[in-house]
């Protein structure tokens, strides 16, 4: 069954086309971009869990080694090992794309986030049950995580060349934190995986920001149900924010889309603000969000409409 809107698959795949037709790309730039990434990717991963530093203090953490007076020894010991963590994905993305994601990955991975935080556990399996915070859903016993972890990694080898990345990185991030295999780290380390399907496939760092954090919430819970439209296009949605940025920046040579926050664009067309934040959020018109606004262009608006148009 296909969970991804094949109109949205379509407008990711032009845009990393497009972008992959820059390449080779700038060494300067690319690092730049890396290193705004990493922050935001840091900051915003630690943050849905309750990390307390805000997006400059994480860079200082981070960049500057800066201990910030007031916040949780903890909190600048997660942002370090975050960064740590994305550094050994990006390593292992750029020295082979084709690298199975295994369970040895996995806690590698949730070692990593964890790692000076939870000594006895990290890189472990949970031995307890847990209970999730705010969440309908009881993750499985204990004692069933070894077999559910194995028909994973079997699961993402059968579907790694019949689903679309962006789908199957939606999934895989899914059934890892539906599983909740460690104590501490799930969703950290799930949104880690769900990267690497990602780039693997050529497509950008994906960042899930902690200002839609109720919304990842419950895209995660209509799932638990069966439902994974919403998550699909949630990730979606994150992955075409990251095109948006990386084709922006990037020198082309040719017209740059000059993107407009909604308000900005309905006053250059006949729409509303509030009609055009709805076509954002389904999906239906090329848009990112920078904090907590959307932005997007009237090339992007033309193509919306042009699309709409055809249709009848």
């Amino acid at each position: 069954m296909i969970y991804l809107e094949e109109k949205l698959q379509q407008r990711l795949d032009d845009k990393k086309d497009r972008l992959n037709k820059l390449r080779p790309l700038p060494t300067s730039a690319i690092s730049k971009i890396r290193e705004q990434f990493e922050i935001e990717m840091t900051y915003n991963s630690n943050a849905i869990e309750g990390n307390s530093l805000t997006l400059k203090e994480t860079f200082l953490v981070i960049n500057e080694g800066i201990t910030v007076k007031g916040k949780p020894f903890k909190d600048h010991l997660e942002a370090k090992n975050q960064k740590e963590a994305l550094g050994y994905l990006y390593n292992l993305v750029e020295k082979d794309k084709r690298n199975t994601i295994s369970e040895r990955l996995i806690r590698s991975l949730q070692q990593l986030v964890t790692q000076n935080i939870d000594k006895d556990w990290a890189g472990k399996y949970r031995t307890g049950n847990v209970r999730i915070g705010g969440s309908k859903h009881n993750p499985p016993e204990a004692i069933a995580i070894p077999k559910l972890m194995d028909d994973l990694v079997v699961w993402i080898g059968k579907n790694r060349t019949k689903l679309h990345p962006v789908e199957l990185a939606g999934l895989v991030h899914h059934k890892l934190v539906h599983i909740h295999p460690f104590f501490d780290g799930n969703g950290r380390t799930a949104r880690l995986i769900m990267n690497i399907v990602l780039m693997q496939a050529s497509f950008p760092l994906a960042i899930i920001l902690k200002n839609d954090r109720k919304k990842y919430y419950t895209v995660l819970a209509q799932a638990d149900l069966g439902n994974y439209k919403p998550l699909t296009k949630f990730v979606a949605q994150a992955v075409e924010r990251s095109l948006d940025i990386y084709l922006k920046m990037l020198t082309t040579g040719g017209k740059k889309e000059n993107f407009l926050s909604l308000s900005e664009l309905s006053k250059k067309t006949p729409y509303s603000e509030k009609y055009l934040n709805l076509l954002a959020r389904q999906g239906k018109l090329e848009a990112h969000k920078d904090g907590r606004n959307w932005l997007t262009s009237e090339e992007a608006l033309n193509r919306y409409l042009e699309g709409r148009e055809r249709k009848h």
